[in-house]
């Protein structure tokens, strides 16, 4: 059917389309289109992160080469770092301020350095998390990964950092008489429980931090309080103790909380007159306890909750 125009042009009426008065969501699901970024079901995406692991290794590998690339000393900084700590609380806490808690020198030093080498582990994961992904807006842009991938790839290399300042600690030990001796294997599932929880808590961190930035500037205040609170310099149920004031509700949250509970694990496994030995059974059983929860909890609850705001990373 066809009509005149006033100027004698004839115009055609067009076929109507089948896809006519449909919504642009109906027009999707008939040709199967889907949104792009859409968060998947939690069940895929764990499979998409474990098809992925390869990336999440070799990106926390190169991580760590390039951390001191930079630097004469290179990865030697990865223990000298650690140490250096060490060595300032030693002198301010160690002598100075007589923090040792009735403790023998051939002990505190050995407590001192587990002590730091181990917060160091989680205080690293949470800042290397909390910029996870504000920190590589181009990468998360670019490419269709799982965003989770960042964060525990993060984790990881700090990680395989502590792994080589185990080795300087193993000198440290043996040097002031903690011989290896069948505790020693307890820091394989402690360290084990300590990446699950690190990880949980640097993907908190990432959602956080991808939505403020400035969180990342507020954070060292954070972990400062934090460190100070857990018992790193000095022993943390002895001066609870020595402290009439403080509400026993108060002492017992400083001594479950998660960095705390991690060094002791540590300590046990490591210090002789700190270790499995000479601890009553209820206390280690509680500490596992402790250690065990805390994985669980955080390091399940820091996917589950980076993982609902999956489709957002990076936008806007």
């Amino acid at each position: 059917m066809s009509e005149s125009s006033h100027d004698g042009a004839v115009a055609v009426n067009p076929r109507p389309s089948p896809d006519d008065g449909l919504s642009p969501a109906d027009l999707a699901a008939k040709y199967g289109l889907s949104v792009s970024g859409a968060r998947p079901s939690l069940p895929a995406y764990v499979r998409q992160l474990w098809d992925r692991r390869h990336f999440i290794l070799a990106f926390s590998r190169a991580k760590l080469t390039a951390q001191y690339s930079q630097a004469k000393l290179g990865q030697l900084w990865q223990v000298t770092t650690p140490l250096l700590n060490a060595t300032v609380y030693f002198f301010i806490f160690g002598l100075l301020l007589g923090g040792r808690g009735g403790m023998e020198m051939e002990d505190y030093i050995p407590f001192l350095v587990t002590g730091v080498f181990v917060f160091t582990f989680t205080q690293s994961s949470v800042m290397s998390g909390v910029r996870s992904i504000s920190g590589n807006l181009g990468l998360v842009r670019a490419l269709h990964f799982p965003r989770a991938s960042l964060p525990i790839s993060f984790s990881l290399q700090q990680l395989q950092q502590l792994l080589f300042s185990m080795i300087v600690l193993a000198v440290v030990l043996i040097g002031f008489g903690h011989f290896p001796m069948w505790s020693w294997l307890l820091v394989v599932p402690a360290l084990l429980l300590q990446f699950v929880f690190n990880s949980g808590l640097a993907m908190i961190m990432a959602r956080m931090g991808s939505a403020t930035p400035d969180l990342a500037q507020l954070m060292p205040f954070v972990t400062r309080t934090w460190m100070y609170a857990s018992g790193v310099m000095f022993p943390l149920g002895y001066m609870l103790d020595k402290r009439e004031s403080i509400p026993g509700w108060v002492a017992d949250v400083m001594l479950a909380n998660p960095a705390a509970v991690y060094m002791d694990l540590m300590r046990y496994a490591l210090i002789d007159n700190y270790g499995v030995e000479n601890l009553p059974v209820q206390s280690l059983v509680w500490a596992v306890s402790l250690g065990v929860g805390w994985a669980l909890l955080i390091g399940i609850g820091g996917f589950v909750y980076f993982w609902k705001a999956e489709e957002r990373y990076g936008r806007g």
